[in-house]
């Protein structure tokens, strides 16, 4: 108890103690609790844990073109359920176009309270403006830190191997149109280790009754959704 509650003291664990059927005095409590040097401090783990249904994550990712061109990504993951609020494409990133995506993910004012980023310089002065703007506190991950971005690193690892790495972008809009393809199995389709094998829009469960397992073709055909039909 004394490792896994590092904030408590021996009087709380005492009680939790005696609340399962233990009895000990608090005095042996006390003598054999970890004791630290310095108050715990709240780890980056336990922030995100805490505060899941009210933190997003942004970030960027290149993909080169059939064409060498190089196409940015921007995504904003909602952390609670693994959701893809919002990504566009374009070829020039600035902070002012950042700032527009952010507006567009959230146009009826239900923002979030925190937004975790890496310290990207294509995240300028104006991007942080507008961010302020909206009532939302950022938190900086250190550099050279994606695992502190452990979400978000994984989505876009999810969206390359599992997309992008097996077709061919020609442009801006042929980039958009394979990105929102996967978004829509992503959300609707794709079961996930962390939400219980479920999908991030909750996917129903069909019983056998249900009739026959036929194969939906998604992406183009480089994944499938089962569903039971009647025959």
């Amino acid at each position: 108890m004394s490792r896994e509650n590092p904030i408590w003291g021996a009087p709380r664990i005492h009680g939790e103690l005696l609340k399962l059927g233990i009895d000990i005095g608090e005095t042996s409590v006390s003598k054999y609790m970890v004791h630290r040097r310095n108050p715990p401090s709240q780890t980056w783990r336990t922030f995100l844990e805490n505060h899941v249904k009210t933190t997003l994550s942004i970030d960027f990712f290149t993909v080169p073109t059939i064409r060498f061109q190089v196409l940015y990504v921007f995504l904003v993951l909602a952390h609670d359920r693994r959701r893809i609020v919002h990504f566009n494409v374009t070829a020039h990133p600035t902070a002012e176009w950042t700032g527009q995506q952010l507006r567009a993910a959230f146009p009826f004012e239900q923002v979030p309270r925190y937004l975790l980023r890496d310290r990207d310089g294509i995240f300028g002065a104006d991007f942080t403006k507008e961010v302020r703007d909206l009532g939302i506190k950022e938190v900086l991950s250190p550099p050279r830190s994606p695992w502190q971005r452990a979400y978000i690193e994984r989505v876009i690892g999810s969206i390359r191997r599992e997309c992008l790495d097996h077709v061919v972008v020609f442009n801006e809009e042929s980039l958009r149109r394979h990105v929102k393809a996967f978004v829509q199995y992503y959300h609707e389709t794709r079961t996930h280790l962390s939400l219980e094998k479920d999908t991030p829009a909750k996917r129903s469960v069909q019983p056998p009754g249900l009739g026959q397992v036929v194969a939906l073709p998604q992406v183009g055909g480089l994944h499938h959704r089962y569903e039971r039909r009647v025959a």
